[in-house]
């Protein structure tokens, strides 16, 4: 009887086409995949889940990886390598790597539609690409492209700024935050209107969300009372930027061209960070949690970074003629900041010295179109180009290099948001 139960159960699974989740394979099994990759692809299979991440490290896959990479190691007769230092050794040369391919590199540049009206926004978070800018977010896949999920704005308001995790996204509309569940039962958790009136930004860590306001004041909203518990005043002018430190400060940037950093327990302003040069609007800030850095893009072309520890500017440099839009780098990344705006040219920033390491293009001369039966989506595969240092951008073609509204960089990879309504994946390799 167990024998035809068994028979009648795999022959459901091959009728209904339905098949047995990943996480019901064995750890023996899981160990026999991931002896197959190389360090730079087991690291990232590590952060998959907790699971995953268990399987790898307490295995001897880690173990045998960290000895090919540093062979002196086994011939002395040092004790076995601990866990976090072949944790820490392979984290460090798959980001040496990364680095590397975005730096010195070629790319391959995958470019879809991603929604009807017009896409604006992207993140990139663990294998995910989640894109935005009307009434709608989607969710696509890092590796293949593909359409994954989407998540509506119910109050049929557009998506101003957002971001996600593993378990959730938080969005700002211009008077609400909605946050939703991307797991489990389906929900979503909206702010009552009138807690604040022309919200322009956002940036979120658990569990606050800090929204940047037209009035120069940034709202603190808890998620879970959901209600404002703080109102903070940053800046005299609009707010354009927001991003939270680790260590509960905020960096608000203002359309007057100044950085205002405020302690968000105490609502204290503790400093104005400002440009050496003329006035600008600044447009984007990212901090580094590693190195304390804060970068900032500007509506004059101009690339900033502060030392928050010192509140005084490290580098100050004009690296495109146009506003830049946009500028990130991976968390643990110290060394690679990539930037993009107007003029549409993907440039590689040294985060020391704000050096231009590359820039990049599409090829115009062709490109490979690969449709998919999901919901109609054409993929078209496309080559990246390197400029050389001394080339003018006003000699390239304008429709070569349509604006970048907005990037997110992942491991080897960077996705942009365009005028014109699309998306590109840009897949490094040294």
């Amino acid at each position: 009887m167990e024998g035809a139960s068994t028979s009648r159960s795999s022959s459901k699974r091959a009728v209904t086409g339905r098949e047995a989740p990943i996480h019901s394979l064995g750890s023996d099994i899981l160990c026999s995949v991931f002896s197959l990759l190389n360090h730079f692809d087991l690291v990232r299979c590590s952060a998959g889940c907790h699971s995953w991440n268990k399987t790898i490290y307490t295995s001897s896959l880690m173990r045998d990886m960290y000895y090919k990479m540093n062979p002196l190691v086994k011939k002395s007769s040092l004790a076995v390598p601990s866990q976090s230092s072949m944790k820490r050794c392979l984290e460090e040369l798959a980001m040496e790597q990364h680095e590397l391919a975005l730096s010195t590199g070629s790319a391959q540049v995958f470019q879809w539609k991603a929604h009807p009206i017009r896409t604006t926004l992207c993140r990139m978070n663990r294998g995910f690409i989640l894109t935005g800018g009307d009434k709608v977010l989607r969710l696509w896949s890092a590796q293949t492209c593909k359409y994954m999920d989407e998540f509506h704005v119910p109050t049929g308001s557009s998506v101003i700024d957002y971001d996600f995790d593993e378990n959730k996204i938080v969005g700002l509309t211009a008077s609400q935050v909605c946050i939703w569940r991307r797991h489990g039962q389906r929900g979503i958790v909206q702010s009552q209107k009138g807690l604040f009136a022309h919200g322009l930004c956002m940036s979120y860590a658990d569990p606050e969300v800090v929204i940047g306001c037209e009035d120069g004041r940034a709202r603190v909203f808890d998620m879970y009372s959901r209600s404002c518990s703080r109102i903070i005043r940053l800046q005299s002018g609009p707010l354009s930027c927001l991003t939270i430190t680790q260590d509960q400060l905020i960096a608000g940037g203002s359309t007057f061209g100044s950085v205002a950093i405020a302690d968000i327990t105490s609502g204290e302003r503790l400093a104005l960070l400002k440009s050496s040069f003329s006035p600008t609007g600044m447009k984007c800030l990212s901090f580094n949690a590693q190195s304390y850095l804060l970068f900032a893009g500007s509506t004059s072309g101009y690339a900033h970074c502060w030392d928050l520890r010192t509140l005084k500017p490290l580098w100050e440099k004009r690296v495109s003629p146009n506003v830049i839009y946009s500028t990130h780098h991976m968390f643990k990344e110290t060394s690679i900041l990539a930037v993009g705006g107007l003029d549409g040219i993907l440039r590689i920033l040294d985060q020391s010295t704000g050096e231009i390491l590359k820039s990049y293009i599409v090829d115009p001369r062709g490109s490979q179109s690969n449709s998919s039966k999901l919901q109609n989506q054409n993929i078209e595969k496309k080559q990246a180009v390197s400029l050389d240092e001394d080339l003018r951008v006003d000699v390239i073609p304008r429709n070569s290099r349509p604006s970048i509204t907005c990037l997110a960089v992942g491991m080897k990879k960077v996705v942009t948001t365009h005028v014109g309504n699309f998306v590109r994946l840009w897949k490094f390799n040294q």
